[in-house]
């Protein structure tokens, strides 16, 4: 099967891309809209708690944060899954149990910091809280308030060594503003985080039992540079990877493929991907089997399927960063808009291989995408992804890949709209597997 040839700007609108990231301001909204992106194709939606459906064509599954898809193709027999994994969570603060507070006349919300967020990128914005809230009757509601919340910064006349160094106290001064003191004489009461938070979702604020919020910066994704192909906005790591495996899964499903295609975008990896829908959990291995197990393979088969699949781990990479180039490594360093990243490791926090490594850079080939790599300086240690915690559950050869950016776990992110173009396109490539 031949894969597409890649032109940049000629697959996948950055308009499409945007306005994506934009109506994924936490990872449940993240999961609900990369669903409805391939239910809208024709995908069926699958249930974690229902009948399991095999019948060949697309499925599609949302289990809070998380979201997973696969083709199924007429017949399933010993061959190998491709698959594609990213996650759908942010750096940002999270909204604490009890979160009301008044102090000196300002209503503010109590929140705890998630993940590894730059927290001075965080102040002097206009937040949003998203997520999902749940009711008495244990349903659940996707919510997102208006930008209502701000962390406003300490005025350098209160504090002359602001710019010697920056180191917030994480409990007293990460806490947002929601409100302040009006005039009672006019109904001028403080308004709660929580009033706050049902109002924008239709309730009242004894309806909401529970809930999970996350901050979001309100600023919508905006192209930028003399050539406007840059895209500032936040939470590109890694929607950034979402949106390109979602998009190639639906893209290489129009073909009708004879194999088994997976995308899988878990919550949590953040924070360690150690819960129900990281990738940490249980969710992938219960799909495969289930889908293995209704198909009628033996225990054998299913042994030979894993140890011959393969899974691309997408994460953004980082960047080569012009003014603090003594941070990555002298001679392997990737650039915005060159395409994406093979990320390599010695100490296996990537999980990328030889084998699995030419594996992407063939798809890549395939689809006349430029390829770049990525190691890291020897006294710089880098992050890991949910490649090695994918990989050393399942026994399936891994390759960890991305985009480059640029301020990386800020609040608002930097990439080039090539290399969402060249990634997507890889993706599809690889989805499409090797020619005959």
């Amino acid at each position: 099967m031949l894969a597409t040839v890649f032109m940049p700007g000629t697959l996948n609108p950055m308009s499409a891309f945007t306005d994506y990231v934009d109506a994924s301001p936490s990872s449940f909204h993240a999961a609900d809209e990369a669903a409805a992106i391939l239910l809208n194709a024709g995908f069926t939606e699958q249930s974690l708690t229902g009948a399991w459906d095999n019948t060949p064509g697309g499925h599609v599954m949302t289990v809070g944060g998380a979201v997973l898809a696969w083709w199924l193709p007429e017949t399933i027999s010993v061959q190998p899954i491709r698959i594609v994994g990213a996650h759908t969570d942010s750096p940002g603060f999270k909204l604490k149990p009890q979160p009301e507070s008044v102090t000196r006349g300002f209503s503010q919300a109590g929140v705890e910091v998630y993940g590894g967020a730059i927290l001075s990128s965080w102040f002097d914005r206009e937040l949003v809280l998203a997520g999902t809230v749940t009711l008495a009757d244990g349903s659940s509601q996707l919510v997102t308030t208006p930008p209502a919340l701000r962390i406003p910064h300490l005025a350098i006349h209160l504090d002359r060594s602001a710019n010697q160094g920056f180191a917030p106290d994480k409990q007293n001064h990460v806490q947002p503003i929601v409100d302040v003191v009006g005039d009672p004489a006019i109904g001028g009461g403080l308004v709660g985080v929580l009033d706050l938070v049902a109002q924008s979702a239709g309730l009242r604020a004894r309806d909401i039992v529970s809930y999970d919020l996350i901050t979001c910066d309100a600023q919508p994704p905006a192209f930028t540079g003399a050539a406007g192909n840059l895209i500032a906005t936040g939470r590109l790591d890694n929607l950034s990877s979402v949106w390109p495996a979602v998009t190639a899964l639906r893209q290489a499903a129009e073909s009708n493929p004879d194999a088994i295609l997976m995308s899988c975008c878990f919550d949590h990896e953040e924070v360690g991907s150690s819960s129900r829908t990281g990738a940490g959990g249980p969710l992938l291995e219960q799909v495969i089997n289930r889908i293995l197990d209704t198909a009628g393979l033996t225990s054998d088969e299913k042994y030979r399927v894993i140890d011959s699949s393969i899974m691309v781990s997408a994460d953004a990479a980082h960047s080569v960063h012009p003014n603090y180039a003594e941070r990555h490594d002298p001679h392997v360093y990737p650039v915005l808009g060159a395409g994406p990243v093979v990320k390599y490791n010695a100490n296996q926090r990537y999980a990328t291989t030889a084998e699995s490594a030419a594996a992407f850079i063939r798809a890549c080939d395939r689809a006349d995408v430029p390829v770049q790599e990525f190691v890291s300086n020897n006294d710089v240690p880098c992050g890991s992804t949910i490649g090695p915690i994918f990989s050393t559950r399942t026994g399936i050869s891994t390759v960890d890949v991305g985009i480059p950016l640029l301020s990386m776990h800020s609040a608002r992110e930097l990439c080039h709209a090539d290399d969402v173009d060249y990634l997507t396109a890889a993706l599809q490539a690889f989805f499409e597997g090797e020619e005959d």
